[in-house]
């Protein structure tokens, strides 16, 4: 079975998984991210609910987040950073933000996806102050 292929209990049959339900999602230009039956919010794709076991479904993120931490890498080729996102829904992600080399703690961010060499992903940029 492929690294990300979930098997379909008795069938003898796969379907994708997760991460790629989640990559697929991204090239069709939609960011979504899962929720449990008990209204909790879960990323990174997954399965089941962590620590329930529960069956996760999907749905449209609102895109808006908040920076909890940044650094700035410095290299030969340029600057950029690494920054943890924490989504309006609750979940905590890595991404950067665009367009700065870095950003105050606790700075508005709203979502897009970007391609790239490796595929599609999530990038923020700063939001304009409500």
């Amino acid at each position: 079975m492929v690294a990300d292929e979930a098997s379909t209990a008795g069938s003898g049959t796969s379907r994708p998984g997760p991460e790629a339900e989640f990559a697929a999602y991204l090239a069709a230009g939609r960011f979504m991210i899962q929720r449990a039956p008990d209204g909790t919010y879960v990323f990174y794709p997954r399965v089941a609910a962590p620590g329930t076991g529960a069956p996760l479904e999907w749905v449209e993120a609102s895109g808006h987040g908040t920076v909890h931490a940044i650094t700035v890498n410095r290299a030969r080729e340029g600057a950029y950073n690494v920054a943890l996102i924490d989504l309006a829904e609750g979940p905590r992600l890595m991404s950067t933000v665009e367009g700065v080399e870095s950003v105050p703690i606790g700075t508005p961010v709203r979502a897009r996806i970007r391609q790239g060499g490796e595929g599609h992903y999530v990038v923020f940029d700063p939001a304009p102050a409500p």
